[in-house]
């Protein structure tokens, strides 16, 4: 696999040297509100060099650590279920090599395509879940395929009690009503997560983080807008607790940098990468 023409900052170690792989989808064909987030993946790889490598949260830096980015893979838009396909073959290709990936999105449907491929490797997945939405709608205007069911398909995948679901404030009432029975939901905060993470230390767990989680007044740059949202320092705080847990594969998704044209959205997304990758280190 080749490195990126132009990769993220810090991120363009060898292939084989890397224990992280990112790649990006650049998909939103199902987006029901504001599209846009195809452009997501492209914006963090150019504007990364806006940042630091360096990061004095953690006193670590990215030069220490090796990651590789492969690109953007080349995805139909008209064609959520081939979009999957592509997403993933590209997941099994880098779990088979023993490294982790860690996928930029697009909207928020591209993590089945990873799922379906991690849930192979690893059939005891669990799945830990930050965002504003629910996604556990069995169908989005009759199409079962879409940003507002994604994680109903991933409970199609692994069942009952493994989808841990936080700073979740917005969803219809069947969701709500729905997840009660089959999915764990922390609503507006993380208050459940230090109980969480000590539930699964011994479990492979997939990370999904859709970054609508943040308020809007810190990350205006988003399809699906929701106030209430958490702070950045909040979000930090959270994924620096998840260290202590197997994470086999992750992604970031729905940043859709048209809708900041300040640029603070796409840099937010991107200092947010460069913590992810060394928490993950």
């Amino acid at each position: 696999m080749d490195k990126n023409v132009m990769t993220i900052i810090g991120c363009d170690s060898e292939y084989e040297d890397s224990k992280i792989v990112i790649f990006g989808a650049p998909f939103d064909c199902t987006t029901s509100f504001r599209p846009g987030t195809r452009f997501a993946s492209a914006a963090i790889r150019n504007e990364s060099f806006g940042i630091e490598t360096y990061s004095p949260y953690q006193d670590k830096d990215m030069l220490d650590y090796h990651f590789f980015d492969s690109g953007d893979l080349e995805l139909p838009f008209g064609n959520p279920a081939k979009a999957l396909e592509c997403i993933e073959k590209r997941t099994t290709e880098i779990i088979n090599d023993r490294k982790i990936p860690f996928m930029i999105g697009g909207e928020h449907l591209v993590t089945l395509g990873t799922m379906r491929s991690i849930v192979k490797k690893y059939p005891d997945i669990h799945i830990i879940h930050f965002d504003a939405h629910t996604d556990l709608r069995d169908d989005y205007l009759g199409v079962t395929l879409s940003h507002a069911t994604v994680m109903r398909r991933c409970y199609d995948l692994i069942g009952d009690g493994r989808i841990f679901q936080f700073g979740i404030r917005s969803g219809d009432r069947e969701e709500f009503m729905w997840g009660k029975d089959h999915v764990n939901t922390c609503k507006f905060n993380f208050d459940t997560l230090p109980e969480v993470i000590n539930s699964l230390k011994e479990k492979p767990v997939y990370f999904t983080l859709d970054l609508d989680i943040l308020d809007p007044s810190v990350f205006p740059g988003t399809g699906t807008p929701e106030a209430g949202g958490v702070t950045f320092m909040e979000l930090m705080q959270a994924i620096g607790q998840l260290t202590k847990l197997n994470i086999v594969g992750l992604d970031m998704n729905e940043l859709s940098p048209v809708y900041d044209q300040s640029g603070a959205s796409t840099a937010l997304a991107c200092k947010l990468l460069r913590e992810i990758l060394l928490y993950m280190s």
